[in-house]
């Protein structure tokens, strides 16, 4: 039962390294990559190419078009010059660049950078250093002059402000070639949503049939960072993902494979990733469309799909609809947006336990208000889950605590005999009803419901700055004043001794340190993670001390 118990502990402490290298395998950190300002221009530059039923080639690049001309550093300014279409919405502060009618920065006005930064945190980026853009367009079949991200748009208002008692906002821009052709491009932004509807209306007032294929194309330079194990942001993915209708892919700047990813796909989307926030591009579910990842560096890249050619017949109308999401991985927004993109918020191999646990921790919250005492609350519905395996497993520890001496006694009497000792003392466990299994398995249980709830704490958006009470005001990041820790390793000390002790002395001097080794785990772990440990094991010792007493108590009665 000592060495079991030991065995418990050094598994506890194996799955945290476990944790960690799992960590560093999902999320390496960024190689070293010095920039480079004089790189030849990208291949990212060029347009999409046409679907392969027609017989025209890809448009290279224009001159002095408004994207990257590297990898690293966007191009000079457009020989058009261009406007910022200026959108503020509840949850928005964005611009819009007249040439192609690209995103060019997005600003998410309730989410602070942090506690001590108040400015919101941006996703696209014109910054030449992190820089980041999603284009959109339409491509013509005959090559010819059509509405793509390289091409002038025009729009008769530059500020947009979504109003009070206005639920959305349409932010319309208008595209002509001159011969007849006329599109209209339009953004919806909806109150309180991080979904942005894309609309193209093609009007065809021409004599002849136009053909067009809708993209979209993600485009960015990733800020190099220094990974820290007290900045957990650092280890999470950043980067390309994509969904190919079947299964979900992060992809990898540096992996070879990766690097290369393509193919045409139905009900498919692609995203770039960081740590709580997304940007995905979703097209109709319904059609195939052909996707195509390009590397220019290990920290630059162009992500773009297409899709089928459409028809706009001689005074006739077509119209193309993509859908992109700009923000926070909400579990909530993300799941009626396209097939599955709530697997952006990566729980890892314990997915099977976080998103029920999620789930419940949600419809907790969703009455108390608080995300804190949401965790406190759901540890105490898991203890009640689990009471009758836990009161079991106190009885036996209970047990053997009573018993204690009756086998400190049989060491002495077989101290020199070794297998004698184990004979005798499995007799005795059967004898008295005892079983010394019982008093691992609500660690063992605990342990995958403990690393699902520091995903869970980790990468969910909803809980990023959540407060609790007083200085606690990010169940997110580590307790920075270590409070939560040291209380832990102090009620961990008082749950040590409620238990049985180790007969070996060596033994009983490892399991004190245990506690001093959860309080330091507990320093770099974020803090609601904290909160549930300390919960847990309040509730154990609560359980373990009345355990101890019914059971001295019926003890006493047989001696009596």
């Amino acid at each position: 039962m000592d060495k079991l118990r030991l065995y418990v502990w050094i598994a506890l402490a194996g799955a945290v390294y476990y944790l960690y290298i799992t960590w560093q395998v999902d999320y390496p950190p960024p190689p070293p990559v010095v920039p480079s300002a004089t790189t030849a221009p990208t291949s990212s530059d060029a347009l999409p190419a046409l679907p392969s039923n027609t017989t025209t080639a890809p448009i290279a690049a224009v001159p002095n078009s408004p994207v990257p001309a590297s990898a690293d550093i966007p191009a000079a300014p457009p020989a058009i010059p261009a406007r910022i279409i200026h959108v503020v919405t509840d949850v928005y502060d964005i611009d819009i660049n007249s040439i192609g009618g690209e995103l060019v920065r997005a600003d998410l006005i309730k989410y602070p950078h942090s506690k001590k930064d108040p400015s919101p945190v941006r996703l696209f980026d014109p910054t030449p250093q992190t820089y980041f853009a999603a284009r959109s367009g339409l491509r013509a079949a005959d090559e010819k002059s059509a509405p793509t991200h390289q091409a002038s748009f025009a729009s008769d208002v530059q500020e947009y402000k979504l109003a009070e008692g206005q639920d959305q906002l349409a932010v319309k821009l208008t595209w002509t070639d001159g011969e007849g052709i006329n599109v209209t491009k339009t953004y919806t932004f909806k109150r309180g949503s991080y979904v942005i509807d894309l609309d193209y209306d093609v009007q065809n007032q021409s004599a002849k049939e136009w053909q067009a294929t809708s993209y979209v194309q993600m485009v960015r330079r990733q800020p190099l960072m220094e990974t820290s194990i007290l900045r957990p942001e650092t280890y999470a993915h950043m980067g390309p993902a994509a969904f190919d209708g079947k299964a979900y892919h992060k992809l990898s700047l540096s992996d070879d494979e990766d690097k290369n990813y393509k193919g045409d796909y139905t009900g498919a989307w692609l995203a770039a990733m960081q740590h709580h926030f997304v940007v995905a591009a979703v097209p109709p579910p319904t059609a195939s469309y052909n996707y195509q990842l390009v590397v220019d560096s290990p920290h630059s890249f162009a992500f773009t799909y297409r899709g089928p050619l459409q028809s706009a017949a001689p005074g006739g109308n077509a119209h193309f609809k993509e859908t992109l999401f700009v923000g926070p991985k909400i579990t909530a927004q993300l799941q009626p947006v396209g097939s599955k993109l709530d697997l952006t918020v990566d729980y890892g191999l314990l997915t099977i336990i976080a998103d029920p646990l999620f789930w419940l921790l949600s419809k907790v919250h969703s009455f108390v208000g608080n995300w804190g005492w949401a965790i406190i609350l759901v540890t105490i519905i898991i203890k009640g889950v689990f009471y009758k395996l836990t009161e079991a497993s106190g009885k036996s520890m209970a047990k053997m605590r009573e018993m204690a001496p009756r086998l400190k006694a049989l060491q002495e009497r077989y101290k020199d005999d070794r297998e004698q000792l184990g004979r005798a003392t499995m007799e005795f466990y059967k004898r008295e009803k005892i079983n010394p299994l019982a008093g691992c398995l609500p660690m063992l249980v605990q342990m995958p419901v403990w690393m699902a709830f520091y995903w869970v704490l980790l990468n969910g958006a909803e809980m990023r700055q959540a407060p609790f009470l007083g200085y606690l005001t990010d169940l997110s990041s580590p307790d920075p004043y270590f409070i939560l820790p040291i209380f832990l390793g102090i009620v961990n000390f008082v749950q040590f001794k409620l238990n049985p002790q180790p007969a070996d002395p060596v033994q009983a001097k490892v399991m004190m340190v245990m506690p001093l080794l959860m309080t330091a785990m507990m320093v770099l772990f974020p803090s609601g993670l904290a909160l549930y440990w300390v919960t847990n094991t309040l509730l154990s010792i609560a359980q373990q001390w009345h355990i101890n007493r019914v059971v001295a108590a019926e003890a006493a009665k047989q001696k009596n």
